[in-house]
């Protein structure tokens, strides 16, 4: 996919500018340490972004073939293990990250009987099994990558506290062995870390282990599905719509933005005995009912043949390759997946680069006035007597002597901001969540095979909504005691200030409703009676709780850095006007002694205002390098890609 190695392309692009930006605006002294938070933020977003693509079907519909006709062609076979029956058994991520060598990590399946989520193990090395990839021997890589299929028999028992059997369900229990053991996937969750170049542009690739898992893995469910930025749903041409794909797809994906459907296996119609009119013909009516029973418009499903596409581009056969329809799909995806997201980072990225124009902007303006106000002192001196020089130096001191007794009064202010900051911490505390977390799972266990399970967790996403307003009630409280503060000692001592930074914690309250919605409709309105929709019950909990975790750590480290720049504005214009009294200070200490030439001194703070100006232009510059940088549109952006 050429758009995406653009896409990858203009983000160094960008990145690149902002950090030449960065250095200028160091260079000149003027950035706080608000706007090298704020440059250091947007560079890591440019640094780290990520196009999930996450592909879900029922089993046997030819999904992993598609991931690997769309993405790993030129490997010359199949990467991922594709063949008939289940061949992905436990959901996998395809991604790279040029911390770790290329491997495949494995997480046991006997995690499941914890209270951890899969996300709680990705920082934790221990837990995983790793086997290395040997990039230069496809077949042994294609080996190591058949883990992914792997199961395991386990006692009923076993399987039971997994929360993969329950004798009650008849589905379930047909799998019972005559020994007594079940056949469950030996791994709970994999990531392939490969070099492959889309992967090094931040496409991850997440391939799902069939759709009885979207209902039972909580990782998918309320992490991976609805944080994808497209889902394919693929299904397959002999097989049509079936009643749990229609489940699923209301469910957990439905009609929106980057969710597209796929009519896979077009080739089981292609009939030598009918004409190609005929063939279309019937791929079309297909599509149709494809579309009806998803509720989507029929261009919204997109016919293919993910193996003839393969062959097609293995083989370099373009005449099979535009029959099997790929091409179609994979514009498709471009267009719903890389346009959307490169809107939304330079809607950021200029949003970021605003505040530092402002921030530098204020500082330079701070700057400037200290220095008409020396030069006008200094002019005024012409033809003044020793006298008049002398008085003007007592009267810098007593400036200096007032600035500095404004400073010590805001040493009280400083003891307030403490006390907030630390309630602040209190509100948001991780030791409050855990113990709600805590008493969440006591209730549940009380209420065990009841309905009544579901009331702790709604009260649960109410107690966090609860944290998440209290601490930006604090936050405002801050805010406003500092910005007060800062008018009146800005409006004392005759300088400019922006006000405060803000900070929103609505992001994260956004979120918890997003889990909390995920959670209704996965147990809004079933009955929980049976023992496998307890455990499950159970073990999205456990999820919720991680991912509410997350949010509350992410809230936290917000909180902390913003407490260390809300008063950068007010620092930065401290420290330049104690430098100016001081420079204004030893200039007329200096020209009073005769050290020093009055026009000298006037034509040197002549020249440092020429410079200033001259400095300002060249960041507007910078500035505008940069946004144009933004703008730039990737070449051949219509351009159909025909290879991988």
């Amino acid at each position: 996919m050429q758009d995406l190695q653009q896409y990858g392309a203009w983000r160094l692009q960008v990145a690149d500018s902002l950090a030449s930006h960065g250095a200028a605006l160091r260079q000149a002294g003027l950035i706080d340490a608000a706007g090298e938070q704020i440059l250091e933020r947007a560079l890591a977003r440019l640094r780290d972004d990520r196009l999930t693509v996450a592909f879900v079907a029922e089993f046997s519909r030819g999904k992993t073939e598609l991931i690997n006709a769309l993405f790993f062609a030129d490997y010359g076979q199949r990467i991922l293990p594709s063949s008939a029956g289940r061949t992905t058994m436990c959901p996998t991520e395809l991604l790279w990250d040029p911390a770790l060598p290329p491997c495949i990590r494995l997480l046991p399946i006997a995690t499941r009987a914890g209270q951890l989520a899969t996300g709680d193990y990705r920082d934790d090395p221990a837990a995983w099994t790793v086997l290395p990839l040997e990039l230069d021997n496809p077949a042994r890589m294609q080996e190591t990558l058949r883990q992914v299929s792997q199961t395991c028999r386990v006692s009923a028992q076993e399987a039971e506290r997994y929360g993969l059997y329950d004798p009650q369900d008849p589905d379930l229990a047909a799998g019972l062995a005559a020994d007594g053991t079940v056949e469950i996937p030996q791994w709970r969750h994999a990531l392939i870390n490969l070099p492959h170049p889309l992967l090094k542009q931040g496409l991850v690739i997440v391939d799902t282990p069939g759709l009885n898992a979207i209902g039972t893995e909580p990782e998918l469910t309320l992490n991976l599905i609805p944080n994808a930025h497209a889902v394919l749903f693929v299904l397959a041409a002999e097989t049509g719509v079936t009643r749990s794909d229609i489940e699923v797809w209301r469910t957990h994906i439905g009609a929106g933005p980057g969710r597209l459907a796929v009519l896979n296996k077009i080739d089981a119609m292609w009939d030598e005995l009918k004409s190609d009119a005929a063939i279309e013909a019937e791929i079309a009516r297909q599509q149709h009912d494809v579309a009806r029973l998803l509720g989507l418009d029929d261009g919204q499903v997109y016919p293919v043949s993910a193996q003839k596409a393969l062959v097609a581009r293995v083989g370099g056969d373009m005449a099979l390759f535009e029959r099997s329809r790929l091409g179609a799909l994979e514009t498709a995806l471009y267009r719903h997946l890389i346009p959307a997201r490169r809107e939304i980072a330079a809607r950021q990225l200029r949003a970021d680069l605003e505040a530092l124009l402002v921030s530098s902007q204020t500082l330079a303006a701070g700057r400037l006035r200290e220095l008409v106000e020396q030069l006008q002192e200094l002019r005024s001196l012409r033809g003044k007597n020793r006298g008049v020089i002398a008085h003007m130096v007592k009267r810098v001191e007593l400036e200096k002597k007032e600035f500095d007794a404004g400073l010590f009064k805001l040493q009280g202010t400083r003891a307030v901001f403490t006390r907030l900051s630390t309630d602040l911490y209190t509100t948001l505390g991780m030791d409050l969540l855990q113990e709600r977390t805590d008493a969440v799972r006591s209730a549940m266990t009380a209420a065990r095979f009841a309905t009544g399970m579901r009331g702790p967790v709604r009260d649960y996403f109410n107690a966090v909504r609860a944290t998440l307003d209290a601490g930006q009630a604090r936050i405002d409280e801050i805010k406003a005691m500092m910005e007060a503060m800062q008018r009146k000692f800005a409006t004392e001592h005759g300088l400019g200030l922006n006000p405060p930074p803000a900070l929103s914690l609505a992001r994260q309250r956004d979120e918890i409703d997003a889990v909390e919605l995920l959670f209704a409709r996965q147990f809004g309105t079933a009955t929980l009676l049976m023992t496998s929709r307890a455990t499950l019950l159970e073990r999205f909990f456990d999820s919720i709780a991680s991912r509410v975790r997350r949010v509350l750590r992410a809230a936290n480290a917000e909180v902390e850095a913003w407490l260390k720049v809300v008063n950068a504005p007010l620092e930065g214009q401290i420290r330049q006007h104690r430098d100016g009294l001081r420079q204004r200070q030893a200039s007329v200490q200096r020209i009073h002694d005769a050290t020093d030439s009055l026009e000298q001194k006037i034509a040197a703070f002549e020249q440092g205002q020429v410079d200033l100006e001259d400095t300002r232009t060249r960041l507007a510059a910078s500035a505008a390098r940069v946004d144009a940088t933004l703008a730039l549109e990737p070449a051949n952006e219509a351009t159909q890609p025909e290879t991988a």
